[in-house]
Order: structure tokens, then C-alpha cells, then sequence
């Protein structure tokens, strides 16, 4: 029988990371209300370049999310040296990414915005965000990494709590430097990327005061050199797979909003709205799979592995109704949208109402599916996790998409079932790969994983 103890750590460290995951998604929607009094021309603007900004701050996340897996081993070992050169194998990854990213941004912003936006006054206002915004990079590089550190201790309060304190001066803040105060007249679209910058320095500020006041950490830098290279070599060959993962499943959902975009306006404002509530509504689903990923870690670095497959099992049944739940708030969810949204079109309703069968079953396929997938990564099968994606994905339910809509015009349920559909297709191989791993994995597993 799994250990209760097991359930308590998760659900100890799942609520903190789901709440921070909606957290990031209402900030989101918030800077979107601060800047809409603007116009279309800035919104549009501050629209096209948060999503460049938050596309890399996503492949930022899918490091550390890998850096959390190699920091929970150490954990679980007790091993303070393992920990330590593992923090900073990951921060000088994480940073050395971020500063390549900086530099395409900064050097090659103009051909970046023209490539994404043909209107000049578009144009302008989009390299005015970035020309502020690409800093952000650079600090959610340093701010990811203490986080993974804090999680893999269990501590995902202390993430939390930091993004309560980011939350509200980034309000406060954008709206300020958009609309003014006094006799400042305001920055426009550029406030709210400086509002973002300096509520993050403040949040990264807090992270490592922090970390600096944690006694259990020993993070000073004693190691040679060719010590220190070799771990970032080996870290770096767990973690890359991990983002290159993030990395093409964020295209993925990029192509199949831009087929989306080729049915006719009606359907595609109904997947537009939908969504955003889509997100929100599987934290709590990708917060747990996250808890179940660490705990497996830890329990990996410590070589207790009598109840691993047993804990495994739990974390999938538990997902599983989490999942469930999150079916039944999205069936309430489609009878409130009408009200939610007043004023669209009959054609648009009635899209919606196609499609909520399908978004009230997405979130169970898809939450037995997240969970697998961390816990194999947890278990060394980041590649094979990757391979499932992609053929899964890119092989068959993208180009599936694009026959169904480019070529035989269907409508917006057959076009938006491939979302499930390419759920379905990932299950079985997922658990195959699951029952498998967890049949094989043993102490010399284990130690294969703890390369520091």
C-alpha cells in the first residue's frame, strides 16, 4: 500500500505551485484590463510581444522544472554537495540560455517584429515592450532556478509567497507607469513591461534573501573547474530534453491555434475564449503531476524504492479524480459562459456549445497523461517522454488537423476533437512505458541517475 505520508507531501506541495500557476494566469489577464484603455494598436503590441516574452520564459521554466528533478535526487540523498553543484550546474544553464535569448532580442528585434507584425506603428510599439521587456529573461533565469531549489525541498510556500508579493506591485506599478500620475503623463504600452521588471527584481530579491537566510543550505562554489563543467555537462543532458519537450508541444498549440484560425470567425472566437479557462483550470492538475515528480525524485536520491511503484500508482489514481473534478467544474463552466459573455453572436453560442463535450473530457485524458509523464521523467525517461509527444503531436494529430480543416472544411467539433484525440493517442504508450519502467527500475537505476 503507498505511504500516507506520500499523499500528505504532495498535497503539502501541489496547492502552493497551483496557486501560483493561476496567480501567473491572472496576471496575465490583468496586464491585458491595464492596457486595453489604450487602443487596439497597443494592445495588439503588448499581445504579440508577452507572447514572445512568455514563450521563452516557458522554455525557461521546462530547465528548471528539469534542474528541480536533479535537485530533489540530492535532496533525498542528503547529499549537500550533490545539491550544491546541481544548483549551480542549472543557474549557469539557465542564465547562459537566457543571455543567448537576450542577445537574439536585443540584436535582432527589428527583424523579429517585422516578420510578426507588418503596420509600422505596430512595429514601434512592439520593439518599445521588448526593448524593457527582454530583461525579464535574465531575471526569471535566476528567480526559476531558486524556485526549483525551494520545491525540491518541499518549501513551495516560499515560491508562493513571492509571487504575492510580485502580484500586487505589478499592478499597482503598470498601472501607474501606463496611465500616470500627477503630472507624468504616462509610458503607454512600455509601462507595463517596466512594471513587470521591477515587480520581478523585487520577487528575485525576496528569493534570495531567502535562500541566503535557509541554514540547511550550503550553496558556496568549492568545487575545480573541470568538476564544475562536467556537472553542468551531465545536468544538462538530463534537463535539455526536457525543454526541447516544453519547447515543441508549445509550437504544437501555436499551429493548431493558427488552423483554428481558418474555420470561420465564430469558432474560432469560441476556441479563443475557451482556452484561457482551459489553462487555468488543469493547474491544479499539472501542480500535482509537478508534487509527484519531486517526491518520486526524493525518493529516488534516498534509494527508497520498495514503495515506488505503489506511490506511483497513487499519484496516477489521484490525477486521475483531480482530473475528474476539474470535468465537472468545466460542465458547470458551459452552461455560465453565455452570461460570463453577454454579447456574441447567436453562431458563436452555439460553437460553444459543440465543443463543450470536448473541452469537459480534455482535462481527464489529458491529466492522466501529464502525470505519467512527470513521473517518467522523474524516473530517467525524459527522451522516451519526448518521443511520445512528438509522434503523438507532430505525427499524427497536427497534420490530422490540417487535413480536416484545410482540405475537407469541417466543423469546429471535428476540428477541435483532435485536442482529446491526440490524448487518446498518448495514453496507451504512457502507461506501457510507465509499467515498464517502474517493473525494471531498481537500486542500479537509481544510481545511474546520481551522477554528482
Amino acid at each position: 500500500m503507498p505511504n500516507q505520508s506520500y499523499l500528505k507531501k504532495n498535497i503539502a506541495l501541489a496547492w502552493p505551485l497551483a496557486l501560483n500557476g493561476l496567480l501567473m494566469q491572472s496576471m496575465l489577464m490583468v496586464d491585458t484590463l491595464l492596457v486595453s484603455p489604450l487602443g487596439e494598436i497597443p494592445l495588439a503590441a503588448m499581445g504579440i510581444a508577452a507572447t514572445l516574452v512568455a514563450f521563452i520564459m516557458g522554455i525557461q521554466m521546462a530547465l528548471a522544472n528539469g534542474s528541480q528533478l536533479v535537485l530533489s535526487r540530492a535532496i533525498g540523498s542528503g547529499n549537500k554537495q550533490a545539491l550544491t553543484k546541481g544548483f549551480w550546474a542549472g543557474l549557469i544553464i539557465n542564465l547562459s540560455v537566457a543571455l543567448i535569448f537576450w542577445l537574439a532580442l536585443h540584436l535582432g528585434d527589428q527583424a523579429i517584429v517585422t516578420a510578426l507584425a507588418d503596420d509600422p506603428k505596430l512595429q514601434q510599439q512592439i520593439i518599445s515592450y521588448l526593448a524593457i521587456s527582454k530583461y525579464l529573461v535574465l531575471f526569471t533565469a535566476i528567480t526559476q532556478v531558486i524556485i526549483a531549489l525551494f520545491n525540491s525541498q518541499g518549501k513551495s510556500k516560499i515560491p508562493l509567497q513571492g509571487y504575492l508579493i510580485e502580484m500586487p506591485i505589478n499592478a499597482i506599478l503598470s498601472y501607474l507607469l501606463i496611465h500616470g500620475w500627477g503630472e507624468f503623463s504616462g509610458m503607454g504600452v512600455e509601462g507595463a513591461a517596466l512594471g513587470s521588471l521591477i515587480a520581478i527584481v523585487i520577487r528575485m530579491s525576496y528569493l534570495s534573501l531567502c535562500l541566503k537566510a535557509d541554514q540547511s543550505l550550503q550553496l558556496s562554489l568549492n568545487q575545480s573547474m573541470p568538476a564544475l563543467f562536467n556537472s553542468i555537462r551531465l545536468h544538462s543532458k538530463e534537463i535539455f530534453p526536457v525543454a526541447v519537450n516544453v519547447t515543441i508541444l508549445q509550437i504544437g498549440i501555436s499551429v493548431y491555434q493558427l488552423l483554428y484560425s481558418q474555420l470561420n470567425i465564430n469558432a474560432y472566437v469560441a476556441i479563443t475564449l475557451v482556452m484561457p479557462w482551459l489553462r487555468a483550470g488543469t493547474q491544479f492538475i499539472a501542480a500535482w503531476a509537478h508534487s509527484s515528480a519531486i517526491s518520486i525524485s526524493q525518493a529516488i536520491g534516498s534509494r527508497k524504492l520498495d514503495d515506488l511503484s505503489a506511490n506511483v500508482n497513487k499519484s496516477i489514481d489521484v490525477a486521475v479524480a483531480i482530473s475528474v473534478i476539474c470535468a465537472l467544474l468545466f460542465a458547470g463552466l458551459s452552461f455560465m459562459l453565455p452570461n460570463i459573455y453577454p454579447d456574441l453572436d447567436a453562431e458563436t453560442y452555439q460553437a460553444l456549445s459543440l465543443i463543450a463535450p470536448l473541452y469537459i473530457f480534455l482535462p481527464i485524458v489529458r491529466g492522466y497523461n501529464t502525470v505519467h509523464g512527470h513521473a517518467l521523467r522523474a524516473l530517467g525517461k525524459t527522451t522516451s517522454v519526448f518521443k511520445i509527444n512528438f509522434i503523438g503531436q507532430w505525427l499524427i494529430s497536427i497534420p490530422l488537423c490540417a487535413l480536416l480543416i484545410l482540405y475537407f472544411e469541417v466543423s469546429i467539433f471535428w476540428a477541435f476533437a483532435i485536442q482529446p484525440f491526440e490524448e487518446i493517442v498518448k495514453a496507451l504508450p504512457f502507461r506501457q512505458l510507465a509499467r515498464k519502467s517502474l517493473k525494471e527500475f531498481d537500486s542500479n537505476k537509481a544510481e545511474t541517475l546520481m551522477y554528482d
